[in-house]
């Protein structure tokens, strides 16, 4: 009997293309059959503008927290740039009249707050969040594994002396919400009884009105126009600044990077491999120059730099504390028309050639691109750079601390 191919469900509604099976009230999200994930949203500290010694001191204290990730535990870094809801910021800060004669004060302090808010960097509201996953065969194995792993990225998140919480399963709906909605002006109206009581899926709170991806270059979500490309890490140094640069685009976006750590045996393996070939590649070099009556140290310049790169590779791998990182960067662009998205792209391209990097488009892989920018620690994208921990630090997610944070469950606004 011919065994028949499972086909693949083509999803008919935009809740069917966002892709994770079910959220838990504790934050625990059931991605897919066998992957769990949970976020941590942390805020910023004073990196950019500290001095010297305690920007090297932020770095390896950054080093170390990447360290911690061993390859069973994927992770995912998501910076967001979304318009401030003026409403919701005024709500948020807000001050209580009393009896004392000082009304007018307050009332005055709220104005020029709000004032702030809409002069700078055109009321945006920054988030950074930190998603992980595992596998495990259910939710009863999956919960303590990632209580474990949640409460270790915590206590170093606190040695870095960065403000860090867990959050719930409503506010990370409320993220993909941010996200599905940067524009138009849907609030995020959930709750867990009534989704029950209703036979709703979550995932009707969060979804957009409509995705559309017409061609391989660009798509549609709700009445927004978007594009998803992936940053070529083609500089042999790459400055601390690069981030910090595309975080500070004064346009809706959202920039991920999802990083996975490569088992340690596995990649000395594999750069032992590498210089064995590169090795072989040489000698045959060195043949065919003395049977072409060649000097035999004469070999292709590319050969002996990737031979000498390759062996301070293993190097810093066996003795310098570093692991091999597999890492995916992507830049989410978006634009209210067709024009004003080609320029905001524009710009994000000139901040990586600024930097010797290139941003290219996701040719016919958008849908894909655009999912895996869900904080949900899931990558459908398969172009990875392989960078040591160091390199990778290099892309440190901190620029400076907010002068102002409403409260215990605010984002932070610039």
């Amino acid at each position: 009997m011919l065994s028949k191919k499972k086909k693949e469900r083509v999803p008919s509604t935009a809740q069917q293309s966002i892709p994770f099976e079910r959220m838990f009230r504790d934050g625990t999200c059931r991605v897919s059959e066998n992957f769990y994930s949970r976020t941590i949203l942390f805020q910023d500290v004073n990196y950019q503008l500290a001095q010297p010694d305690d920007k090297k001191g932020i770095f390896e204290e950054w080093c170390s927290f990447l360290n911690f990730f061993d390859s069973s535990v994927s992770f995912e870094l998501s910076f967001l740039n979304v318009a401030t809801d003026a409403e919701e910021f005024a709500r948020s800060i807000a001050i209580p009249h009393k009896n004392d004669g000082f009304n007018a004060v307050r009332d005055e302090y709220q104005a020029m707050l709000l004032g702030q808010m809409k002069a700078g960097k055109n009321g945006m509201t920054k988030i950074k969040c930190l998603t992980f996953g595992i596998k495990a065969g259910s939710m009863r194995e999956a919960k303590p594994k990632l209580v474990h792993v949640e409460t270790d990225i915590l206590n170093n998140f606190k040695r870095l002396g960065v403000n860090a919480r867990a959050l719930d399963g409503r506010e990370r709906l409320e993220i993909m919400h941010r996200m599905f909605h940067m524009g138009d002006d849907d609030r995020f109206r959930f709750d867990w009884d009534a989704c029950i009581k209703g036979g709703l899926d979550p995932k009707d709170y969060v979804a957009p009105s409509s995705f559309s991806f017409p061609n391989g270059r660009k798509f549609t979500m709700g009445n927004l126009y978007g594009s998803m490309s992936f940053l070529s890490v083609d500089a042999a140094d790459v400055s601390d600044q690069l981030l910090a640069d595309f975080l500070a685009m004064e346009s809706c976006s959202i920039v991920t990077m999802h990083l996975r750590s490569v088992d340690q045996n596995e990649a000395i393996k594999t750069v032992k491999h590498t210089i064995t070939e590169l090795d072989r590649s040489k000698i045959e070099e060195q043949k065919k120059a003395v049977r072409a009556g060649y000097d035999a140290d004469i070999i292709p310049s590319d050969l002996a730099t990737f031979g000498k790169d390759a062996k301070a590779l293993l190097k810093e791998l066996q003795s310098q504390n570093e692991r091999m990182f597999l890492m995916t960067f992507l830049v989410m662009n978006m634009g209210k028309t067709e024009q004003e998205l080609e320029n905001n792209i524009f710009q994000a391209r000139s901040i990586a050639q600024k930097h010797n990097c290139n941003l290219t488009r996701l040719d016919f892989q958008q849908e894909q691109g655009l999912m895996s920018s869900l904080p949900l620690a899931m990558n459908q994208i398969a172009i990875h750079r392989g960078m040591t921990t160091s390199s990778t630090a290099i892309f440190v997610p901190f620029t400076r601390r907010s002068s102002f944070r409403a409260g215990r469950r605010a984002f932070t606004t610039g």
